[in-house]
């Protein structure tokens, strides 16, 4: 699993804190980035795995023994024990190859669980707590590759939820690249840039109310 404290360097993380500073500078809203390695083990995964890998040495001895005229010196007993093989090795493939583990996990599956620890970030971190509720999160799912932003109440009733899609987009794309420090710093500068576009406006008694410095998290 990918551990975000090494993916991202200290001078990366003081670039993005810096980042957050300068773009609340502009406007009330209190941005806070969070990176987690996962968002969830996927349990279900190692049955997936395991039952897609029976299936497959099953399939392969039905169209041997259907389809050709080659003789397979092997009894039923042992036939179910390669099955049996085949299922465990199949789970434990899932389990500790990425690639693999996310090829057998539903896209619907995979956004639920990326949604649900977003939300659960967003309560971890108080981001509610803000004097106007003007909080958001910016929220990276390593394993998952999924980028969720998340505004406050006092967020949400000036910005539409679509208007996230271009920055998550950025985020992305950036993760793609390699270089998810770079995607995270845009993010926090159009961030900024949309909240005092929307007219999300600085107070002149205005506190930093959340820290600004890059949260993570392997789970």
């Amino acid at each position: 699993m990918i551990k975000p404290e090494l993916l991202f360097s200290n001078e990366d993380k003081k670039r993005i804190a810096e980042a957050v500073k300068e773009a609340e500078k502009r406007t009330s809203g209190e941005i806070v980035p969070y990176v987690v390695g996962r968002s969830d083990a996927y349990p279900e995964a190692w049955l997936r795995g395991g039952s897609l890998a029976a299936f497959l040495v099953l399939f392969v001895f039905s169209v041997i023994n259907l389809g050709t005229d080659w003789w397979l010196p092997l009894t039923l007993a042992e036939i179910a024990a390669i099955t049996v093989l085949a299922f465990g090795l199949g789970g434990l493939l899932v389990t500790y190859v990425p690639i693999l583990k996310r090829a057998v996990i539903p896209d619907t599956m995979e956004q639920q669980r990326v949604d649900e620890r977003a939300s659960l970030a967003f309560l971890e971190e108080e981001v509610f707590s803000t004097r106007e509720r003007t909080g958001i999160l910016i929220f990276i799912s390593l394993f998952e590759r999924r980028v969720c932003i998340l505004g406050d109440k006092g967020i949400n009733e000036l910005v539409k939820k679509e208007e996230w899609d271009g920055i998550v987009q950025i985020v992305v794309q950036a993760m793609k690249s390699g270089s998810p420090a770079d995607g995270m710093l845009e993010a926090v500068w159009k961030c900024g840039e949309l909240l005092e576009r929307r007219g999300v406006e600085i107070r002149p008694d205005d506190s930093n109310e959340l820290d600004n410095t890059l949260r993570t998290s392997d789970t």
